[in-house]
């Protein structure tokens, strides 16, 4: 059986501990409602194994293996025919996987990252071992969560043919406002923990919550120490599969969303939680970041705090009118244009752009039909 697109990404069956997941699920749902039959491959490693929220689904075909080996020997077929192979950012031993990619298939090649200012972090170390910068080039595209400048310096200093922009994205069928629930937290956080993050949450949600003991907050994500003494009145929670999203984001008066030291430093880097509680209906409090205001008009569809008193003055000062407009604003920006549905046709884009950059040196390849690649979108 061949497949319009194969993708070979860090989990799709596991939300545990990354956010790698959810983006891949509602990807992977829209490229298939658009008529493309997707190959999803995992590396079967066991901390997923012991966490899969999606083991299976019927809008792709999901594909465990244990090595290089055996995607060798049980996919190779399936990566030299497919239109589009995309090789994700964090696969374990990634870059030996992506050379083997860029040496077998044959229709149009992309790598995904989801973590572009952690991997260009990595590449100044010297130990990103999920993207050799040798392979840079070979790809067709460079797909990157970051937008703005990195865009040029991927081009420019690094060689990438096409670099562009594929952030992340929601599905508003899983997440919108909820009816009849009332919020039950004042303000709520949710993030795996990370040392570079840690002291932006003490100063912008728990630094507020011991000053506030009659306000209520939570706090969703894994791997925080247990040695960490939370305020009384924050209420932990260690996992949160994707399925109760919604539900914490609508138990909220407000969200807060924290940025990783490295997405700072080069700006235009959203997360996908702003997306989500966007799309919840929920208004965001956030750090600050160059291009923040290119996704959120600053003050009309996103608050930004940079200490615990601006924390807390819109904890205590906004008034429930203007709370819903501005939760209302950002809404309507999510819906025109962060849906997964947006991004699958952004990708197509992508992918039609790709191969007439390619076409006086493409591979002899007979495409199976599914992905209108004579077709460029306007976007």
């Amino acid at each position: 059986m061949k497949h319009d697109i194969v993708i070979l990404g860090l989990s799709i069956t596991s939300s545990w501990g990354n956010g790698h997941a959810t983006t891949y699920r509602s990807l992977v749902r829209e490229l298939h409602n658009l008529g493309h039959r997707v190959l999803f491959l995992e590396r079967d490693v066991p901390w997923y194994a012991g966490n899969r929220d999606l083991p299976e689904t019927d809008f792709a075909r999901i594909e465990l293996y244990s090595g290089l080996e055996e995607l060798r020997h049980r996919h190779g077929d399936a990566i030299r025919e497919a239109e589009l192979v995309m090789v994700g950012s964090y696969v374990p031993k990634g870059g030996d996987a992506g050379e083997y990619v860029l040496d077998t298939a044959r229709g149009i090649t992309a790598f995904y990252d989801i973590d572009t200012p952690v991997t260009l972090a990595k590449l100044r170390r010297g130990d990103c071992e999920y993207l050799r910068p040798e392979l840079i080039p070979r790809y067709d595209l460079y797909l990157s969560f970051t937008g703005g400048p990195v865009l040029d310096h991927l081009e420019d200093d690094l060689g990438a043919p096409m670099a562009r922009p594929l952030y992340c994205s929601v599905d508003p069928t899983l997440y919108f406002p909820g009816e009849n629930m009332l919020p039950v937290y004042d303000l709520g956080y949710m993030g795996t923990y990370s040392d570079d993050r840690q002291p932006a949450l003490n100063a912008l949600l728990v630094d507020p919550a011991r000053h506030w003991p009659e306000g209520r907050f939570i706090v969703a994500g894994s791997r925080f120490p247990e040695t960490f003494a939370w305020p009384t009145n924050i209420e932990r929670i260690e996992h949160l599969p994707p399925a109760g999203h919604r539900r914490f984001y609508n138990t909220q008066r407000f969200t807060l969303n924290i940025t990783r030291r490295e997405m700072i430093e080069w700006g235009y880097s959203p997360s996908v939680r702003l997306f989500e509680a966007a799309a919840c209906g929920v208004p965001i409090i956030s750090d600050y970041w160059e291009g923040i205001d290119t996704f959120f008009e600053i003050g009309k569809e996103i608050l930004i705090s940079r200490s615990s008193g601006e924390t807390f003055e819109y904890l205590t000062g906004i008034s429930e009118t203007e709370r819903l407009r501005i939760a209302a604003n950002a809404r309507k920006r999510i819906l025109d244009s962060h849906t997964a549905a947006y991004r699958a046709m952004e990708l197509e884009n992508y992918i039609w752009q790709a191969r007439e950059k390619r076409k006086p040196n493409m591979k002899s390849v007979n495409f199976s039909g599914g992905m209108n690649l004579n077709k460029k979108y306007v976007l």
